[in-house]
């Protein structure tokens, strides 16, 4: 089994969603793009992606939305050196359908009051139905190190609760350690690094916005 180097987690930069909610009530969630700032965001991670990958080859994985698709190709990555998937399963949470802005916004109350994990919007997808495809991109992934030619890294290009997701579900944290981390800023990136021992540690925490609950299995 080759085990990558790095798996390198990047979130879209800003989005025509991102800078105005009420797109959303006009175009569907997966259509839209980047805004010139997200683009500028982008290009800016690229050059550190190259700078990290150097000649190294990558196998990427991308959600299958615009503004992801976009990202990507604002890294300006060398072909020969990567390899590219397009992975469904690493999409955005879905809200479902269009959406009314004053809904939206009630229903996003409701989820801060209920919890991000469980809380399922009336026509979506809770995070914990996230949580699972995740998990079931994660087992394809391990699948994918069986290969002897398995290049030296992986770079998903991706949205921010998933990106939480994919870690808590990789460090088996628990829902109360998820419920207590902000998502990373538009066109951050996360890296889990293979150490010495064969296990993989994160390059730098997400911020917090509060203290997990202390409840459920902590070790």
């Amino acid at each position: 089994m080759v085990r990558p180097r790095r798996i390198v987690l990047v979130r879209h930069g800003e989005s025509e969603g991102n800078a105005d909610d009420t797109v959303y009530e006009r175009a569907p969630d997966h259509a839209l793009g980047l805004t010139e700032a997200g683009l500028r965001q982008a290009e800016e991670t690229g050059v550190w992606l190259r700078e990290t990958f150097g000649r190294e080859s990558v196998s990427v994985y991308v959600s299958p939305y615009r503004r992801t698709h976009e990202t990507f190709h604002a890294f300006a990555l060398d072909p020969e050196l990567v390899r590219v998937r397009e992975e469904p399963r690493l999409r955005e949470q879905d809200w479902g359908n269009w959406q009314d802005h004053d809904d939206v916004r009630l229903q996003k109350e409701y989820r801060d009051a209920y919890g991000h994990f469980f809380y399922r919007f009336a026509q979506g997808e809770s995070g914990a139905d996230v949580y699972d495809r995740v998990g079931a991109f994660l087992e394809s992934l391990h699948r994918s190190f069986e290969a002897p030619d398995h290049p030296e890294n992986v770079l998903l290009v991706t949205h921010g609760l998933t990106m939480r997701l994919f870690c808590m579900r990789w460090f088996h944290w628990t829902v109360a350690e998820f419920e207590s981390l902000s998502n990373p800023g538009n066109g951050e990136s996360r890296t889990l690094l293979l150490g010495e021992d064969g296990r993989y540690t994160l390059d730098r925490p997400f911020k917090r916005w509060r203290t997990p609950e202390p409840y459920g299995i902590t070790g």
